[in-house]
């Protein structure tokens, strides 16, 4: 297998790091080697060449673990919360896809869940993704409610929804609504 060269210099300087507050190696259970970053600030999948960051948004890596609350963030605040993060650190933050997230969850571990020695003192529950599913509802043109809520142009509304994996098992949702108040944990690529 063959990287880019920035890539490959990565791949090895992370197979050089130390791995933090862990006795054993820090492996996924399907075989993907994860490993905390030099500075403590990220997560590198050799694997999936993404770099994974530490805390999820509103929490700060401290050398030691996560502190602070995480942000409970709607789809729209926690998009906007991966640009601006990206335009202040210069690199491409962004909302994982629904299976790099669940990549995260240890389904053999009891309980499953996410590693606390890679992320530590991370929240459980459903996490925001990236993906999205626009879902097209018929409207009745003569049902009241939609005349008084305004929806009476056209026959057909699309409705917004998010994607969600709850980080205790790695169960997918597609029908969370947008305005859904959840953590939020960023991923880019690791070039």
């Amino acid at each position: 297998m063959t990287f880019a060269p920035g890539l490959a210099a990565l791949l090895l300087a992370a197979a050089a790091l130390p791995v933090a507050q862990a006795a054993e190696p820090l492996a996924a259970s399907d075989g993907a080697a994860f490993a905390p970053t030099e500075d403590g600030q990220a997560v590198l999948d050799a694997r999936a060449r993404t770099l994974w960051a530490r805390c999820v948004e509103g929490m700060q890596w401290n050398g030691k673990t996560c502190a602070g609350t995480p942000l409970l963030l709607t789809r729209a605040e926690a998009s906007a919360r991966a640009k601006a993060r990206g335009a202040a650190e210069g690199v491409p933050w962004r909302l994982p896809r629904t299976l790099e997230l669940r990549r995260l969850v240890d389904k053999q571990a009891t309980p499953p869940g996410i590693d606390a020695r890679l992320f530590p003192a991370a929240p459980g529950g459903l996490h925001w993704s990236g993906t999205a599913t626009v879902r097209q509802l018929s409207l009745n043109p003569y049902n009241y409610n939609n005349i008084a809520s305004g929806r009476t142009s056209g026959h057909r509304l699309a409705a917004l929804e998010g994607w969600a994996v709850d980080m205790d098992n790695a169960d997918t949702r597609s029908d969370v609504p947008r305005t859904s108040k959840l953590p939020v944990r960023l991923v880019r690529g690791a070039d």
